[in-house]
């Protein structure tokens, strides 16, 4: 008989954002294989189905997806009523990025990048908290961004919502720990998704900026690795920090 695997999720229950499509669609699908029962959170109902049929070809476990904008106090509502029971992980993946360089900042730019990337997950973390809906020994990440460690032109307002996640980590972190719950965040850089897809058809090539990567661009794997990491029993020591995974762009 295999011995155990601390990086197993088995009967587990995780709580996804954003999870049909990009890096939360990974996320979701590597759970699942790692044993975890998925429950996954998206606006597109067309979206959320493909990707439960997906989930159901892992396993046989009973994942299910809720449809939810995230930014609406009653969708969060009725996500949080939905669970049943605590949920052992938490990963926030969904997001936007909006480009504009400072100057030609809008409110309206600027309130839609903090609803989504800041206000949606720590509202919907603070609902779970207060019903006791993440259990002890639980682990709650957050998807940030290498734009929250460096200065990259156009995209302050997403840059400073990403850093902001990571300052409120550590204060989560603190407060959650005395229930053993743990708080992380995973800061990747540019990763092969549709979003870096969208990039390139407006900016053009993207092989410029891949030479700045001593390992190229990141998978969507890539990160989920590291979120199944952070979830799971391995990483039982780590709390209150921030992973960097950039394929070297900081260190060239």
């Amino acid at each position: 008989m295999d011995a155990p695997t601390p990086f197993s999720l088995t009967d587990r229950r995780i709580l996804v954002t954003g999870a049909t499509s990009g890096l939360g669609h990974a996320i979701a699908l590597a759970c699942a294989r790692m044993g975890a029962e998925v429950i996954g959170a998206g606006r597109d109902e067309e979206r959320l189905q493909r990707t439960l049929k997906e989930l159901e070809q892992v396993s046989s476990r009973p994942h299910r997806m809720v449809r939810t904008d995230l930014t609406q106090a009653a969708d969060r509502d009725a996500l949080v009523a939905s669970l049943g029971a605590p949920v052992h992980g938490v990963v926030h993946s969904a997001g936007i990025s909006r480009l504009s360089p400072v100057r030609m900042l809008t409110q309206q730019h600027l309130q839609e990048v903090q609803a989504i990337n800041v206000d949606a997950p720590m509202l919907l973390t603070q609902s779970l908290l207060k019903r006791n809906l993440v259990a002890p020994d639980g682990s709650i990440v957050f998807i940030a961004s290498i734009a929250a460690h460096i200065g990259v032109a156009g995209v302050a307002a997403y840059s400073g919502t990403k850093a902001a996640l990571i300052a409120m980590m550590r204060c989560l972190a603190m407060e959650v720990v005395k229930r053993r719950i743990r708080a992380n965040c995973l800061s990747p850089a540019l990763v092969e998704t549709p979003l870096l897809d969208a990039t390139a058809t407006m900016v053009g090539s993207m092989e410029d900026e891949r030479k700045n990567y001593p390992l190229g661009f990141g998978k969507p794997e890539d990160v989920a690795n590291a979120a199944v990491f952070l979830l799971s029993d391995a990483s039982r020591w780590i709390t209150g920090t921030t992973i960097v995974m950039d394929g070297g762009l900081t260190i060239s």
